[in-house]
């Protein structure tokens, strides 16, 4: 059994390299930390990306590995002095990201661009919550309703980052949406989508059975393209399927597919915006005349910012946003990779890992 000082962790070295360690346990510094007995964790495309390439940009140095994980729930352990908004036992959801709080952007409400920004699991000293105390600011930590179990917990930060998506989208009552991508982030934003009022949420994918599911959790249509389209006529038979002449107001791409983006940027109508949420090749080509003929709005996405946890955690807590069916298998902290790996292999939505129990 561990030592009631240590911190059961999963650390990665490098690509495939993964082993089961011990770090300090966290400890209170400032009145307001909050300490949490981590639950459950989820895996995410980028945390595939590590296991199989060692990260994203920077790169885990196999001299100092990383404590991996960042979408996390649990429970309340330990509390500052100043702590008020929360006490011991309380369950939480964790946003993985600690802005400095005082540059421009902090300032300006949009600390998901802080340069000094300290998010979990990011190379290569900032460790994640594969572990089993996670030390977090108070503010960071969301109090989850009584009714929404810890394991849906761990959705709320994928649903902030679909919430950010529609934000920037600015989408409205009656307005028609494509999502391109059918996996955890392009479900979610058709539910937020669905929730802020969109008249036609449209799912493309490859994936024929993600499809069926995109069907019955929020999108009102879908298409799926053929092996060989290019993305013209993937515009064309999108809206020929779904009877928008003009194209879409907005189309948000999660999936980071170069022929998407052209797709998404081809199928919008002249005025439309285009949000890209998922992350691909670091360089594509796009259709860069059309882009500008039709006036289009065209915004980067990363991560969430200020109001994005409260939304998300509103939507969850009115039920206009369910997450429960996401879910696709728990596994044991012991077993950690082969969750990774079955989200490597397109298995299931939302893989979850069980926080350590010893």
């Amino acid at each position: 059994m561990a030592s009631p000082e240590k911190n059961p962790c999963l650390y990665l070295s490098g690509p495939g390299k993964a082993h089961v360690g011990e770090c300090p346990r966290p400890i209170i510094e400032d009145g307001h930390d909050v300490i949490v007995r981590i639950a459950f964790v989820g895996v995410c495309g980028s945390d595939v990306s590590f296991w199989t390439k060692g990260g994203i940009g920077a790169k885990i140095d196999a001299s100092e590995p990383l404590i991996m994980g960042h979408e996390a729930s649990g429970t309340v352990h330990e509390i500052g002095s100043a702590v008020s908004s929360l006490k011991i036992g309380d369950k939480v959801a964790i946003e993985p990201g600690i802005p400095c709080r005082r540059c421009s952007s902090c300032k300006a409400g949009q600390y998901n661009l802080c340069s000094k920004m300290v998010f979990a699991a990011n190379p290569p000293s900032s460790h994640g919550t594969l572990t089993k105390y996670f030390k977090m600011a108070e503010d960071f930590c969301y109090k989850l309703p009584n009714w929404l179990s810890l394991e849906e917990g761990v959705l709320v930060e994928p649903l902030a980052v679909a919430v950010h998506a529609c934000r920037l989208a600015d989408i409205r009552l009656g307005q028609d949406v494509i999502i391109f991508g059918s996996g955890t982030i392009g479900l979610l934003c058709a539910a937020v989508s669905k929730a802020l009022g969109a008249r036609q949420i449209i799912s493309v994918d490859v994936n024929a059975s993600r499809l069926e599911f995109a069907r019955k959790f929020a999108a009102t249509g879908t298409f799926q393209p053929e092996k060989n389209d290019t993305s013209e006529e993937i515009a064309r038979k999108i809206k020929e399927a779904h009877k928008l002449e003009e194209g879409a107001n907005i189309v948000v791409e999660a999936t980071g597919v170069e022929v998407c983006i052209a797709a998404g940027i081809n199928v919008l109508k002249r005025g439309g915006t285009f949000i890209q949420a998922g992350l691909g090749k670091p360089d594509v080509q796009i259709p860069i005349i059309t882009l500008s003929e039709k006036e289009l709005t065209m915004r980067g996405c990363f991560r969430y910012s200020a109001g994005d946890y409260e939304l998300a955690m509103h939507l969850l807590d009115s039920k206009k946003v369910s997450v429960t069916d996401l879910i696709s298998s728990v596994m044991d902290f012991e077993h950690t990779t082969d969750a990774w790996e079955k989200t490597r292999k397109g298995e299931g939505i939302k893989n979850l890992i069980r926080g350590p129990r010893d």
